[in-house]
């Protein structure tokens, strides 16, 4: 791929969809407990606020229904009552791409006319959500698209989870009502990535809250397993996910000093990896996870030596682990190159000959701008010159 390839792709722009801007509560995004707190506020009896948040979580969530009247179980004067009150609204999608690999990447709008990007990934054996968790990036690593633009904001509940409802909308998957999750066969949508635009760990209230609507069983019903939590290192929040998530975990590891990690990953001079590793060898047990996902973008001639192989098998020892190579995706001012294929497949042998495994990274939607590391939504760019990006990255 070259930087500046051409898209020539389907391109499909969708005009934006007003949200409800009349102060009606958003219903997308709450708890169940805020859900049920909501319903009695608007005058549902206690005793049937339960029965009333079941009811409406799974057309929500299970058969991806927005509009109060087609919720037919419910009374009509009830339904009216929702409708004065409530809205469930998803982020507005602004533009889709599909990559010739089949990979789709959504632009959404969010409130204040910010934009995030999120990218389903079809494999023949799952179909894999990225989604993002805020709006541009505190975190500055420098090798990583996104985090040459500015954090804007966070995202709420609402945003994360509607992410996962859109990409549900453009791939039809929503079962008919009374249709079980399991009955037409195979996800499309089968497995979560918080591995998007952001810091999941700097968002966490939201992140978790996103979460559990997802692994809700009677609702998107998504094993615990099947979702990914990516992080730089954010250490005092790792013990918490395991206990209030308990997902899966990955690590945005990409060296294996101190020295050159401080450049690559920033808050590594913060929580620096000794720190970091001891963080890890709890989550496991901690999260009742089979194994830590340890993710190494191949930097050629930064990080990519046989020493560098050794090192990192000598830093997991003692945490059950698999390392996801990644050959790094080029972005227009990049400071850094790919590693060459044969000194990728050498550092990957080295490791899995140390009784890991060590897959080799597929790239994905290079053609879109929508593989790893390459995310950044238009509107919110920080345009930083090449010379910028180098300085900051203690390569100038």
């Amino acid at each position: 791929m070259t930087a500046n390839a051409p898209i020539t792709q389907d391109v499909l722009t969708i005009p934006r969809k007003d949200t409800p801007t009349d102060g009606r509560r958003n219903l997308v995004g709450l708890t169940r407990e805020q859900l049920r707190e909501a319903l009695v506020s608007v005058g549902t009896p206690e005793k049937q606020a339960k029965m009333r948040v079941n009811q409406i979580w799974q057309w929500i969530y299970h058969w991806g229904v927005r509009d109060f009247d087609a919720m037919t179980n419910l009374a009509k004067t009830y339904r009216a009552t929702l409708s004065e009150n409530f809205s469930v609204t998803v982020p507005d999608v602004v533009s889709r791409q599909v990559s010739d690999d089949g990979t789709r990447k959504y632009l959404v709008r969010i409130a204040g006319g910010h934009e995030v990007e999120t990218v389903y990934i079809p494999e023949e054996d799952r179909g894999t959500l990225c989604i993002s968790s805020q709006v541009g990036c505190t975190l500055t690593c420098s090798f990583c698209h996104t985090g040459t633009q500015k954090l804007v904001r966070n995202l709420t509940a609402a945003e994360i989870v509607g992410q996962i409802m859109v990409a549900r909308d453009d791939l039809g998957e929503w079962p008919e009502p009374g249709v079980g999750s399991g009955e037409s066969g195979p996800r499309l949508l089968s497995n979560i990535v918080l591995m998007g635009m952001g810091e999941p760990l700097y968002n966490f209230e939201s992140v978790r809250d996103a979460m559990k609507i997802a692994m809700d069983g009677e609702g998107i019903a998504l094993s615990r397993r099947r979702i990914t939590l990516s992080t730089s290192g954010v250490v005092p929040e790792i013990a918490r996910t395991a206990e209030e998530i308990g997902c899966m975990l990955a690590i945005s590891f990409h060296a294996t000093t101190d020295e050159v990690r401080d450049k690559l990953v920033p808050i590594n001079k913060r929580w620096p990896l000794a720190e970091l590793l001891e963080a890890l060898k709890a989550y496991p047990k901690a999260s009742n996870s089979e194994r830590i996902t340890f993710e190494y973008v191949m930097l050629k001639g930064v990080n990519d030596s046989d020493e560098d192989a050794r090192r990192l098998v000598q830093l997991i020892k003692g945490i059950p682990a698999k390392i996801n190579l990644i050959p790094f995706n080029e972005w227009p001012g990049a400071p850094y190159e790919r590693s060459d294929w044969r000194r990728i497949k050498a550092f990957a042998d080295i490791i899995y000959k140390a009784g890991y495994a060590s897959p080799i990274r597929t790239p994905r939607g290079e053609d879109i701008m929508a593989a790893c590391g390459q995310l950044k939504s238009a509107t919110e760019r920080a345009r930083k010159s090449r010379a910028e990006i180098a300085s900051e990255a203690g390569l100038g």
